[in-house]
């Protein structure tokens, strides 16, 4: 299970079938466009990998779960090109497992 395609399908198996978004303070359900602040989520594990070819390729997978029950995951590139409202979305979540 080294490739994000099949962390995902392993995830989704799971019950990691929402798309999660980062928004100002807060992270949006894709699929129920409801909103939950970082109090309100835990990160039950996350993935990082490098592209093959160029370490700038480098991307990051959340395994979230929500205080209401609802699983999914979040993406994000890793490092220079990473997202600034993930970076302070995820700095502020309390409960990361890895």
């Amino acid at each position: 299970m080294s490739t994000m395609v099949s962390i995902l399908d392993v995830l989704a198996e799971n019950g990691y079938t929402t798309q999660f978004k980062a928004g100002e303070g807060v992270l949006l359900s894709l699929m129920t466009d409801k909103e939950f602040k970082p109090n309100e989520v835990k990160i039950n594990h996350f993935y990082r990998f490098e592209g093959e070819s160029n370490p700038d390729d480098s991307s990051i997978v959340y395994a979230i779960e929500t205080t209401s029950g609802e699983k999914g995951t979040l993406i994000d590139s890793y490092g220079a090109y990473s997202d600034q409202l993930v970076n302070a979305f995820i700095k502020e979540v309390e409960s990361i497992h890895k």
